[in-house]
């Protein structure tokens, strides 16, 4: 899909599931079931959302997926279908993982940046896209090394620390332009530096919510995940991006929503409602 002068596809790591519960927070299960059908452990399918940009001759990924490195019990527990693959859809688009010069991580958690590394045919833990930069923010990397039982279930070394270890990680702090027309935003809540990224050319404008907004149905105030560590921010930071995204018509992609990836705002009864726009979807 053409975003001004620059492309935009977003691509997919398969499905995994979580619970219903926990992703709608104060929600009764009655209300969210009509949108999310659990299955017999209340687990609701999403998607594993990724985007691919291609902006200035690089190769931008927003996210990586949960990546090939859980054992069966990490697979069932999470209802792991990695169909297609994130490799599989970038193939879609003729390129491997080492066509990839740019990886920009929301976060750190592991339905997020467990692509950013693999697992080779030896057993070993790799870099997945071995010519890219890494971008992530500064405080939410010290957040992933240091967690605390709360947090500790969300994050996986083995996901990033080698990115370090083979100089690959560029570490942002606040809002940052990583080239012209490609920023990160800060958007905290759901972590304390949980960050978007904003694609902006030619007037238009296509923002990654990431985990501020997982799917369509947490569009309104309300409706904000029991793993947000700070949900009253969550709140704030959903009240700001959705004005800014309604009056500029920002294209709004949608990270874990397994039936709409992206659209644009409107407006029914005086509450936001999406528009879905389908278009060149990888």
């Amino acid at each position: 899909m053409k975003l001004g002068k620059f492309e935009i596809y977003p691509l997919t790591d398969g499905f995994f599931g979580l619970d219903g519960g926990a992703m709608f927070g104060v929600v009764p299960r009655v209300i969210w079931e009509k949108h999310h059908p659990p299955d017999t452990k209340n687990r609701i399918r999403l998607a594993l959302g990724t985007l691919l940009v291609r902006a200035h001759g690089y190769n931008i990924l927003v996210d990586t997926g949960i990546g090939n490195k859980g054992d069966s019990k990490f697979q069932d527990i999470y209802a792991i279908d990695r169909t297609p693959s994130l490799e599989e859809s970038l193939l879609k688009h003729n390129l491997t993982p080492r066509d990839i010069n740019m990886v920009i991580n929301t976060h750190l958690h592991l339905d997020h940046a467990g692509g950013d590394t693999r697992m080779d045919d030896h057993n070993h833990i790799v870099p997945t896209f071995p010519s890219a930069k890494y971008y992530i923010q500064r405080q939410e990397w010290e957040s992933a090394i240091h967690p605390n039982e709360r947090t500790k279930g969300s994050y996986r070394l083995e996901d990033f620390m080698i990115l370090q270890e083979r100089g690959l990680v560029h570490f942002v702090e606040g809002n940052s332009q990583i080239l012209e027309g490609i920023s990160v935003i800060e958007t905290p809540g759901h972590t304390r530096h949980h960050q978007s990224a904003l694609v902006e050319s030619e007037g238009q404008k296509a923002l990654f919510l990431g985990d501020l907004i997982p799917t369509t149905t947490h569009i309104p105030y309300p409706y904000i995940m029991g793993y947000d560590l700070f949900p009253l921010t969550t709140l704030e930071t959903k009240k700001k991006i959705l004005a800014r995204a309604y009056e500029e018509h920002w294209l709004l992609v949608f990270q874990h929503d397994p039936n709409v990836r992206m659209g644009y705002l409107k407006q029914v009864k005086g509450q936001f409602a999406v528009e879905e726009v389908s278009e060149g979807l990888g």
